[in-house]
């Protein structure tokens, strides 16, 4: 019998920042354990997939390489072996452009310009990155997130970041993340049996649980906080947090 899958968000789901989120270690081992196979899917391009895994088990959840998904991988796939990438993102989004076999440049001319969520974006990337636009390059974003969960509050996400290299050149981006179709993609050469979609933002994840067809359900650990109104349509399950959501999978 094949393991049905649950896809878990990362960022204000599992941590926030540099700071895991109580109980959801626990939660994801009380899953496993349940015979749920994991994907964790994350719009934050910026860490390696070894980096994300070494986050993990630093915060004592049990993960593979092979379980880690995140929209670097869903842009690299928008960019064709031998391309000339102009990165404007972190090392995630190098690793996965590397592995497709691009060629991955810091400034000149490029066939693609990838930006996703990193801290160094300054004033000297954004005009490396709009030239090269400006040039011919197509313009592809990781995500299209206005914002990033941390401890103290939120930062600016890699859609404020896209939303301004976009601005510049007078670009319209193609993105790759949640929910679009890249990372469905993505997914789906790995998986074709998914059960749920776990995530704080009901944009991302809650859009991509409904291009899949199945429920979604909504932690208020990250950017929904608790009694905080949902646009749109409703998740199928609405808690506080990634073990209240187990609870209601599995059993407490």
């Amino acid at each position: 019998m094949v393991a049905m899958t649950v896809v878990v968000d990362l960022d204000g789901v599992v941590w926030r920042g540099d700071r895991p989120i109580p109980g959801s270690a626990e939660a994801l081992d009380r899953l496993r354990a349940a015979g749920r196979s994991i994907v964790f899917l994350t719009n934050n391009s910026a860490p390696t997939r070894a980096a994300n895994v070494a986050k993990l088990e630093s915060f004592g959840v049990k993960a593979s390489p092979d379980e880690v998904r995140s929209a670097a991988q869903a842009a690299a796939l928008l960019v064709e072996p031998g391309e000339r990438a102009l990165l404007c993102a972190g090392e995630g989004v190098r690793e996965a452009l590397q592995d497709r076999g691009a060629t991955v440049v810091a400034e000149g001319e490029a066939d693609v310009v990838v930006v996703g969520w990193h801290v160094e974006f300054d004033f000297d990337r954004l005009t490396v990155a709009m030239r090269a636009v400006l040039g011919g390059a197509r313009l592809v974003g990781t995500n299209e997130d206005a914002t990033y969960p941390v401890p103290d509050g939120v930062l600016p996400g890699g859609g404020a970041l896209l939303a301004a290299v976009s601005y510049a050149s007078g670009a319209r981006p193609v993105v790759a993340g949640k929910p679009h179709e890249p990372i469905v993609r993505l997914l789906k050469e790995q998986t074709d049996d998914v059960e749920l979609v776990i995530g704080d933002r009901p944009t991302t994840d809650g859009l991509l649980a409904r291009r899949l067809g199945v429920p979604y359900a909504l932690v208020r650990t990250g950017i929904v906080a608790p009694g905080e109104p949902v646009e749109g349509k409703a998740p199928d399950l609405d808690e506080v947090d990634l073990s209240a959501v187990v609870d209601r999978l599995i059993g407490s």
